[in-house]
This record gives structure tokens, C-alpha cells and sequence, in this order.
């Protein structure tokens, strides 16, 4: 299985670069993980927030093939602790899906057309981030996964 996260902006912060960085390279000893980073439109102020969302939607469906499992990641969606976060991922793995895909829309969420489109919607908090900071988040939530799937000490409980 792979994992892909699927953004719209970029991770411009150094320092959440780096936290991002290293959690990458921990995962690399686990599973196959790519961060694929989509432009933030342009000229936005004279766009309604449902054409700005459509538009996303257009830039994202470009990416998402049709044996994509996907995971949109959402403030109403399905709230998980590490544990049961690391038992979805272990699901997913034993379903043999090929592509993992997690995505995190634009500043206004999504279009409908990609909630229909998604196979699940997850939610990290009911704190909402800095979509940079939902980045470092999500990387680090997927290695604590792996890590207790494997039974390493990286998670207390």
C-alpha cells in the first residue's frame, strides 16, 4: 500500500518543513508515503467561495485516480484516536488498497462533487489549524500508526 497526502498550498513555514521532514524519513522504514502539494489559486478575491471550491475540486481530481481509496481530511468527519487511527490504516492494508489518498482542500473545504467522490472523511480535531499545521499533524499521526502496529515503544498508552 501507499500513502499519498494531497494538498491544496504549500508548506512555506521552515520549521514545519522540518518537523515534516523528519517524520517522512521515519516513514520510510514502514510504508511508501508521498506529499503532493497543489498550488493555492491565484486572484481569488472576486470568486465566490462555491466557484473557489469548484476550481480546487478541478486541480484535485487530477490526482485522484479511480482505485484511489479516499480520505478527505474534515472538521465533520470521523473522529479517531491513535489507536483506532493505526486499526483503520491496518484495515485498509488487509482490503489491499494500492493507494491511500488523504486530502486536505482549500481554505473553505470542499466541493460537493469531491464529498462524493471520497470513500471516508476524517477528523484530526474539533480544534481547527493551520492547514501547514494539519500537514505536520497528519505525518506525524500516520508514523504513531505504523508504530503501533508494529509494537514499538514510539506510542504510551
Amino acid at each position: 500500500m501507499k500513502i499519498t497526502l494531497l494538498s491544496i498550498g504549500k508548506t512555506e513555514e521552515k520549521y514545519i518543513k522540518e518537523g515534516i521532514d523528519i517524520y517522512l524519513n521515519r516513514l520510510k522504514h514502514y510504508i511508501k508515503f508521498e506529499i503532493v502539494e497543489l498550488p493555492e489559486l491565484k486572484n481569488t478575491k472576486h470568486l465566490s467561495q462555491d466557484l473557489q471550491k469548484k476550481k480546487e475540486a478541478e486541480m484535485l481530481f487530477k490526482h485522484i485516480a479511480n482505485t484511489d481509496y479516499v480520505v478527505l481530511l474534515d472538521e465533520r468527519g470521523t473522529e479517531f484516536n491513535s489507536l483506532s487511527f493505526s486499526d483503520f490504516l491496518n484495515k485498509r492494508m488487509v482490503a489491499s488498497t494500492q493507494n491511500l489518498l488523504f486530502v486536505i482542500g482549500g481554505p473553505y473545504g470542499f466541493d460537493v462533487s469531491v464529498y462524493e467522490r471520497a470513500n471516508a472523511k476524517i477528523s484530526l480535531s474539533k480544534l481547527t489549524f493551520s492547514h501547514q499545521m494539519v500537514r505536520l499533524f497528519f505525518v506525524e499521526q500516520v508514523y504513531r500508526a505504523f508504530t503501533i502496529l508494529k509494537g514499538e515503544p514510539y506510542h504510551h498508552q
